[in-house]
């Protein structure tokens, strides 16, 4: 067993004895501190587990060997895995160890089942529901850094120390309210691989902001500029934005320069990426001009709200006040844009587009809302 006053795990034996302690309890809480400010991927320094109060550990996850035992930890649907806001840690410890999660059981999200905001940070839900106060001297702090400080060591235990507690505590107030089911629901769509995976950097255009009035020919061509973008920043390890940031990739879309000249005439282009980047960006400007219009992205439908502003107004009251007599958080249950969705598209409202249209969800509010839409005029839409 390892040593509990130990500060840092730094032996693939010592973790394996740790999984073995977490198989035999059926659960191990989770944390991670990390570096990721100038990298693509952040750089992960230590994982904090806990099988209770008292049993708490730091380890050393600048090698991946050591901590190469959590995985079939993180994978066995035996063990379950605690977290607060789970996707971000699991995504790291996903990439670290190579293991996609299993039986999670996120915090964060389960407050929101239990009668409190699902928005609330740890430091937050610790003083709500164990009357604890967090330390918070080594919020900025470099974990990649050795040794670690007395105050390093103690703010990382704590932020994993009392989680097994929490969830305990946040169980009882759910099962209160008999909300298991709708717990277990939102817990398992955790588990989905794709939430883990790295995704198709012909995708991420679509995380842009700002492409409101594109064409598909615009988005073509940004969709090219961002997958070229993505797959440098992976390569080099930087960051998106160390590469190009998002505002010369929107204006270089719509500009669409075919030669040196013309991209020079792009504001905001400094002349150390032009030099670095010029046949890199003309090339793939090309390759979106170059498409079929059929192959282009296509533009999203904008639907005008005006004639249906005040419905969708009663609308938004409609979804507060279910939600709030559910003693459920309104933005936990939806968010404003997606009951509006929901009443614009009405009856003729895809699920897989229409999250309010799944689950729990659809019965507590969805079908209700699509409902209530009906009665008040909503036209049928197309989703």
């Amino acid at each position: 067993m390892p040593d509990v006053t130990a500060p840092l795990i730094d032996s693939a034996a010592a973790v394996e004895e740790l999984a073995d302690l977490a198989r035999q309890r059926g659960r191990l809480a989770f944390d991670t501190e990390f570096v990721w400010e100038r990298t693509y991927f952040p750089k992960l320094g230590v994982v904090q587990v806990a099988l209770d109060e008292r049993n708490c550990h730091l380890i050393d996850a600048t090698n991946p060997d050591v901590i190469a035992p959590l995985g079939p930890v993180l994978a066995d649907p035996e063990v379950e895995v605690i977290l607060h806001d789970a996707p971000q840690d699991l995504t790291i410890l996903r990439r670290a160890t190579g293991a996609y999660p299993r039986h999670i059981f996120d915090t964060r999200t389960a407050a929101g089942f239990g009668g409190m905001s699902s928005v609330l940070s740890l430091v937050d839900l610790l003083a709500e529901l164990q009357g604890v106060t967090l330390a918070n001297e080594a919020t900025r702090t470099d974990w990649l850094a050795r040794p670690l400080s007395e105050i390093q060591i103690a703010y990382a235990l704590d932020d994993v120390r009392y989680l097994p507690a929490v969830r305990d505590t946040i169980l009882e107030r759910i099962q209160a309210r008999e909300r298991e089911g709708w717990l277990r629901e939102e817990m398992d769509a955790l588990e989905d691989p794709d939430i883990y995976r790295e995704r198709d950097p012909m995708e991420q255009y679509t995380r842009l902001k700002g492409t409101g009035r594109f064409s598909g020919r615009d988005l073509a061509v940004l969709r090219e500029l961002t997958a070229w973008r993505e797959s440098e920043a992976r390569e080099r390890d930087r960051p998106r934005s160390f590469i190009l940031p998002d505002k010369l990739l929107l204006a270089l879309a719509r500009r669409k320069p075919r030669n040196a000249g013309e991209l020079r005439a792009v504001e905001g282009l400094p002349d150390r990426k032009l030099k670095r980047y010029r046949e890199e960006i003309l090339a793939a400007i090309q390759r979106g001009l170059g498409l079929d219009k059929a192959d282009c992205p296509k533009p999203p439908a904008i639907m005008d709200r005006r004639p249906l502003r005040a419905l969708l107004g009663k609308a938004v009251i409609f979804a507060r006040k279910k939600s709030e007599g559910a003693e459920l958080d309104p933005p936990f249950v939806a968010t404003r844009s997606e009951v509006e969705n929901l009443v614009m598209f009405g009856e003729g409202a895809d699920p897989e587009q229409h999250r309010l249209l799944r689950g729990w969800r659809r019965d507590l509010l969805g079908s209700e809302l699509i409902a209530f839409a009906i009665r008040n005029g909503a036209r049928r839409g197309s989703g």
